[in-house]
């Protein structure tokens, strides 16, 4: 494989053979900033450019990289007006590639995943990009799941519950170390589980990061990355956002997230821009951001364990593998400070 992860020779047969409108010989570039599923910029002899994702190299848990899952979800939502790319094609057939992948339209905008890139924006645009990441977000808890055929993703009731679960039995596979934080966040989740009033397609990573962001319109152009995407409590979409997102002086900052450099909207003003357009009720706000910081630093030590196995390449940077191990302690610290005395 000339590009890790892409057996050019068959990838390129298949594409020839199963994508309209598009002609080899092609260019496979490895999109940088992706740390789960790969990521490539695809593009064939008259320059017309598309996405290719596919697992990680090496050892995947079983649930965490379901290409057809994940393309089914992207094809769904593209009958509504969330903004995602165009899905072209899936493959299941492993022997083509070593795993199933898929591919989607190139969508053109900018990831806003730096406090540096937040800081290239006008005061005005940061206001209008984050209240539009909002809106979508209020749309995409707004879609009828069984109209766009994802009514069968995942069981309704009971979603932190099985979330709960879900990422603790996560982290006791994924673990490199003890950390009694983690466990603390779990009992403490676990024994103060809240009511599920309603029922929505939950994104799992919703962010800017996560975005491609139109700065000619201030508007977010698609929202991508959706392996994790669930049926659960639309909650805990919103609580996720308030584990990112920094108070407009910087203050709390993510090193991959743009709020940092200040400008903002507060998360607060977020929460209540959401309340405003769905009607539902966010005063227990707080234990969604705990949930979602704990299933973060699961995540992250999932990332950081794949990193050392080396199924995230051989050209390992330190700063990276230091940055995952240290924000699984950094996210469980604030999980407990949220939950003992809220945001």
């Amino acid at each position: 494989m000339s590009t890790p992860g892409i057996d050019s020779e068959l990838v390129t047969a298949w594409l020839d053979a199963h994508i309209e409108g598009i002609e080899g010989s092609y260019k496979f570039t490895l999109i940088e900033g992706g740390r789960s599923n790969l990521t490539y910029m695809v593009t064939d002899r008259h320059g017309r450019r598309f996405v290719l994702r596919r697992p990680p190299l090496g050892h995947v848990l079983a649930t965490a990289h379901d290409m057809a899952r994940e393309h089914k979800i992207i094809s769904a939502v593209g009958t509504t007006d969330v903004p995602v790319p165009r899905t072209l094609g899936l493959c299941v057939d492993a022997s083509v590639n070593q795993a199933p992948f898929y591919v989607m339209d190139f969508v053109d905008g900018v990831v806003l995943d730096s406090p540096e890139k937040g800081a290239e924006l006008s005061i005005e645009q940061r206001k209008a990009v984050a209240f539009d990441l909002v809106d979508v977000l209020a749309d995409l808890h707004a879609v009828d799941v069984d109209a766009v055929g994802l009514g069968d993703l995942a069981r309704r009731e009971g979603y932190v519950e099985r979330q709960l679960r879900r990422w603790t039995r996560q982290w006791a596979d994924s673990r490199t170390r003890d950390l009694p934080e983690i466990d603390e966040v779990a009992h403490l989740l676990a024994a103060s589980i809240p009511q599920q009033h309603s029922v929505s397609i939950a994104h799992g990573d919703y962010r800017l990061g996560n975005c491609l962001t139109n700065l000619d319109s201030n508007r977010i152009a698609a929202v991508l990355d959706w392996e994790l995407c669930t049926l659960g409590d639309p909650l805990a979409d919103l609580g996720y956002l308030g584990v990112y997102w920094a108070d407009p002086d910087g203050n709390g900052q993510r090193s991959n997230d743009p709020t940092g450099a200040g400008g903002f909207p507060s998360y607060q003003q977020l929460v209540e821009r959401y309340a405003a357009r769905t009607g539902r009720d966010v005063s227990n706000i707080p234990y969604f951001v705990a949930f979602s910081a704990f299933r973060l630093a699961v995540i992250s030590e999932g990332v950081y364990a794949r990193y050392l196995h080396g199924a995230m390449g051989d050209d390992v940077d330190e700063e990276i593998l230091n940055g995952f191990r240290d924000a699984v302690e950094e996210l469980a610290v604030g999980a407990l400070t949220t939950l003992r005395s809220g945001i």
